[in-house]
């Protein structure tokens, strides 16, 4: 049966079907052809994944990211990422990286901020910076990996709905990594931009003055994420509470703070909010009623007992789940990988061992780094299709962020403190 679910939702995929719809109908065959359950239950299942208070998170986390975005928070974070890092070898694929993690704190949207700076930086960076389309595609698309680390990641959230675990962890375990990771790129962006020439942004060191100034000016974005980790250690607030919090901080900052936030940028933010929520929740449902199925069928039971009869050894293990996530990641959207993959796979890496929020770190970030692979890369082809740049070329510029990644992911396997040191200090 498990076996037909999969063909089934392999076939609507190929077809051009939506994911949310191919889920839904992909677990018809257990509710009719077995009859375990009533049809019925389906609907009920839909219905359920609804009503969960973790759940809240998501659209307050959306929210807050849009009405930040619509508060002119973008260009003054640009700002202090040029004087942070414009003046490197690299100049604006630096720019880029640094900019990534600081949205992180805001968008929490690997695509979103492939997007955002796409249009942004990348003209720039082609025009004068010496990058050729594909080398600016590359830098920009790794380092929007960043904001699917950096808390508050949607994808985290999702994660931590789905499997049960702790997102108040999950956000404080993905603040390391998310620097980390920061860190790798703009060595890697600098050796490339060595090699290749790539001119820098800023002629010469920016003034402490005006480093300082675009670091005020910018300090209420900064400040977003900050609010978080003191929130969780002190316990403030749930996840669920600091999305409320945060989208009235939100507002806050865009009305009484920089005063750029007009009633039109508001109707837009929440309309743009309405349009992202209805997308995942729709994706969350169906989800829930294939999980559900494959459940009854014991999917993850028999996935881990085949991975086990395959291997025992640990490393091995978290080797083959690695590589399925990766490959789902080149045909699926991030959530739906999120919501499908995890509750399957996560069993097994417990089951060797492995501490589920420090899994969920590396899941979240392998699943992204499949939205930057052939054939059906969504962040790849966001950012191929605003530059206007060939897959094949892509492909190639990606190759020292392809090997930079392996080297935070192996790092990230020999030492789990550098996702667990948070959580077990400050929750």
């Amino acid at each position: 049966m498990l076996l037909l679910i999969a063909g089934l939702f392999a076939f609507f995929l190929m077809v051009g079907m939506p994911v949310a719809f191919a889920l839904a109908l992909a677990s018809i065959p257990v509710f009719v052809l077995t009859g375990t359950m009533p049809p019925t239950v389906a609907v009920q299942k839909m219905v359920t994944a609804t009503q969960s208070f973790p759940l809240l998170a998501v659209p307050f986390f959306i929210l807050a990211g849009n009405l930040m975005n619509a508060t002119g928070i973008t260009h003054r974070l640009v700002n202090f990422a040029r004087n942070l890092t414009g003046w490197m070898a690299g100049g604006l694929g630096q720019v880029s990286i640094v900019l990534s993690m600081l949205m992180g704190g805001i968008s929490g949207s690997a695509v979103a901020d492939a997007a955002m700076e796409s249009r942004l930086l990348g003209p720039g960076m082609i025009n004068q910076g010496g990058y050729s389309k594909a080398a600016a595609a590359a830098v920009i698309a790794f380092g929007s990996i960043i904001t699917a680390t950096i808390p508050p990641s949607i994808g985290l959230i999702l994660f931590g709905f789905i499997n049960e675990v702790s997102i108040g962890r999950l956000f404080l375990a993905g603040v390391i990594p998310g620097i980390f990771l920061t860190l790798i790129l703009m060595v890697t962006a600098w050796l490339v931009a060595k090699k290749n020439d790539y001119a820098p942004d800023l002629k010469e060191l920016p003034s402490f003055r005006d480093l300082l100034a675009s670091f005020l000016d910018s300090i209420w974005a900064i400040a977003f994420p900050i609010i978080l980790i003191v929130g969780f250690r002190f316990g403030f607030f749930t996840a669920t509470e600091a999305g409320a919090f945060l989208a009235f901080y939100a507002l806050f900052v865009g009305f009484f703070i920089h005063r750029e936030l007009t009633l039109e940028a508001l109707y837009a933010a929440m309309k743009e909010t309405v349009s992202d929520l209805g997308m995942v929740m729709l994706l969350i449902m169906m989800a829930a009623v294939l999980g559900y199925a494959v459940t009854i069928e014991r999917g993850p039971q028999q996935i881990t007992e085949f991975v086990t009869a395959l291997t025992s050894e640990p490393v091995l293990v978290l080797l083959l789940v690695a590589l399925l996530l990766v490959v789902s990641g080149m045909f699926l959207e991030g959530a739906a990988n999120i919501l499908l993959i995890t509750p399957i796979v996560l069993p097994v890496l417990v089951h060797a061992g492995y501490d589920p929020v420090h899994m969920g770190i590396l899941i979240v970030t392998l699943i992204n780094l499949g939205g930057l692979t052939p054939p059906v890369g969504i962040i790849m082809f966001t950012v191929c299709g605003i530059l206007d740049v060939k897959t094949g070329a892509f492909a190639r510029a990606s190759i020292p962020y392809f090997a930079a990644m392996i080297v935070f992911f192996v790092l990230l396997v020999i030492f789990p403190q550098l996702s667990l040191l948070l959580p077990g200090r400050l929750m």
